[in-house]
């Protein structure tokens, strides 16, 4: 885009919405783009409405639509993650991977322990928490994957390696393909924050249009359903965490409706503080608060076995990763093998596709100066690194505990896990209020960016949405995790966000496309810029080397200029009736 048109941090709002509305955004009254804003606002809240209700028929449809997406195109899911993978690995290493995500001088906004902490805390920070035991145990107890041989303590490797499959590369290639591709467009062409430009290579000016509308639509669908799940899952483990410490009794619906209520109140604080003051330093507290937990457990845990975990549970993830990416079940027929696809790879694929919106618009926005290698080293290996290291530990220790020591985790929920094996280290009581704290903090972070994300989306893809509308999707996220908890717990929640998955994930790969089109034409416009300034450097040289009052044409031999002027052609010969006489010499008699 010319410089004029593009957003710049000294503008003030009124000047980027009137540079927004020059580049095509149909910007209305209250700085909202009403043919994405109305949509998805009614959708959303009848979906909402409808599911509390009448929350038996909305529990039925979401599990039909989620055994027919896992029956039919489970396949795809499987492929597409492994695509991505690939993909994101191709872009980096290529010749792509030095193009800068920003002007050639523009350097990164935050320092990189900063961004490392919003893009990890926003990817999936209460996920982290939740499932940080229970996962792997549950692999070797009450939910072992359809096929695997032997039992218990045997399958201890398979687990941790399926659990590294889950939440490493796979889910954060889905984040890296939508960040990337946004934050070039955003960045380095100019355009406004909205899922719709990363698809200008392929759709042209139709973005502006119809076409642009129901794309930007469609991934407030899945963040909306995304961060739902998240806070659904996030509440029922803070209850599981009071009840461990004597704070409650038993846990019911309408205290976790009460929860999502009291801690939606506390990110609308969040959001009103902005993204430098808020989601930063909430980020920040996360990322220490957890790896605080987390060098607690290994120390005063069983360290020596977390050690081997860690070390043997990659070799089994690195000898297994291609079979487990295309493991799609094809020869587990029964329904319990299909119950298992569903609440386990398949919605965690779907989770994280639903989630990649919110993602990628987020961690576009604060990557500005970042080369496309950096880019996606930093989003790819660091967050997996970090995620299997929190995994070998806090599942490490729940497989120590039941095989090797107390054996009393079989049949216990995910979210009480985490606070039984809090019990055996030092102040257990303290620590376990840290966790509470940490997962409270995660849904805040989550609610607070996501609605930061999905009201840039219904604002035309202005940086600095109002107020008003950020509180609104807010309130409106924390009223949806509410309802799918009411109309079915945990299976509405993973059904939601497999659903709204599908449509998405098409997105995906149309900006793959689009990407790799865009990022082509780039690699060609910074050659030809470089062979050009290269040519004017030796040209420099070589005429600077010249006396100053002699020409380059003193060194062509006039002897030369004669071969030349005096070639002929066969006809010219024939015409003439001879060789030609030198020019200004008498010719020659026989």
């Amino acid at each position: 885009m010319p410089e004029h048109l593009q957003i710049d941090e000294r503008d003030s709002d009124d000047e980027i919405t009137q540079k927004l509305r020059r580049q095509g955004a149909r910007i209305g009254r209250g700085t909202i783009a009403p043919a994405v804003f109305w949509p998805s606002l009614i959708v959303i809240l009848a979906v909402a409405v409808g599911t509390v209700i009448a929350p038996d028929v909305s529990s039925t449809v979401f599990q039909g639509v989620q055994n027919w997406i896992v029956a039919t195109l489970g396949w795809y899911y499987m492929l597409i993650i492994g695509l991505f993978v690939a993909f994101s690995a191709i872009i980096a290493l290529s010749r792509f991977g030095r193009i800068r995500l920003g002007r050639d001088e523009d350097r990164p906004e935050f320092s990189t322990l900063s961004w490392f902490a919003m893009l990890f805390a926003a990817g999936m920070g209460i996920g982290l928490v939740f499932y940080g035991v229970a996962e792997p145990l549950g692999y070797t107890t009450t939910n072992v994957k359809p096929g695997w041989d032997g039992e218990g303590v045997e399958l201890s490797g398979l687990a941790m390696a399926q659990t590294f499959l889950h939440w490493g590369l796979h889910p954060w290639a889905c984040y890296a393909v939508i960040g990337l591709a946004l934050a070039y467009a955003v960045h380095r062409r100019g355009r406004p924050v909205s899922i719709r430009w990363a698809l200008e290579p392929i759709f042209g000016e139709r973005v502006k249009g119809w076409v642009g509308d129901v794309i930007d639509v469609l991934a407030i669908f899945g963040t909306v359903f995304g961060i739902a799940t998240s806070l659904g899952l996030g509440v029922q483990q803070i209850s599981a965490g009071m009840q461990a410490i004597g704070l409650i009794g038993d846990v019911s619906n309408w205290l976790l409706v009460a929860l999502i209520v009291v801690i939606s109140l506390l990110a609308m604080m969040s959001v009103v503080s902005g993204v430098g003051a808020g989601i930063k330093w909430l980020s920040n507290i996360n990322l220490s608060l957890a790896g605080l937990l987390m060098i607690v457990a290994l120390l005063f845990g069983p360290t020596v076995f977390l050690l081997q975990n860690f070390v043997e549970s990659l070799g089994v993830y690195f000898a297994n990763v291609f079979h487990m990416t295309l493991d799609v079940g094809a020869y587990q027929r029964s329904e319990k093998a299909q119950t298992w696809w569903s609440g386990a790879t398949l919605f965690y694929w779907g989770w994280w596709i639903a989630w990649a919106p919110f993602v990628g618009v987020f961690i576009a926005r604060i990557s500005r100066g970042r080369t496309v290698r950096e880019f996606i080293a930093g989003v790819l290996l660091v967050p997996s690194v970090v995620g299997m290291v929190w995994f070998s530990i806090w599942g490490g220790s729940g497989l120590y505990r039941q095989w090797f020591g107390a054996g009393d985790l079989g049949d216990i929920t995910a979210e009480e896990s985490l606070f039984r094996i809090l019990e055996d280290l030092p102040l257990s009581g303290i620590l376990s209020v840290l966790g509470i704290l940490l997962v409270a903090i995660f849904f805040i972070t989550s609610s607070d960016s996501g609605s930061l994300v999905v009201d840039m989306l219904a604002s035309g893809g202005h940086p600095n949405p109002p107020m008003w509308s950020r509180i609104l999707w807010a309130a409106l996220s924390g009223f949806l995790a509410a309802a799918l908890l009411l109309s079915g717990g945990l299976e509405s929640l993973q059904a939601g966000s497999l659903a709204t998955a599908l449509p998405f994930s098409v997105i995906l790969l149309l900006m793959c496309v689009a990407l790799v089109k865009a990022l082509r034409l780039d690699s060609a416009v910074v050659e030809a810029h470089e062979l050009s300034a290269r040519l004017e450097r030796v040209t420099e040289h070589v005429t600077g080397s010249l006396p100053e009052n002699e020409q380059l044409g003193s060194f062509v031999d006039d002897r030369i200029d004669y071969r030349l002027s005096a070639t002929r052609g066969a006809l010219d010969r024939g015409q003439r009736g001879g060789r030609s006489a030198r020019p200004g010499s008498k010719r020659r008699e026989d």
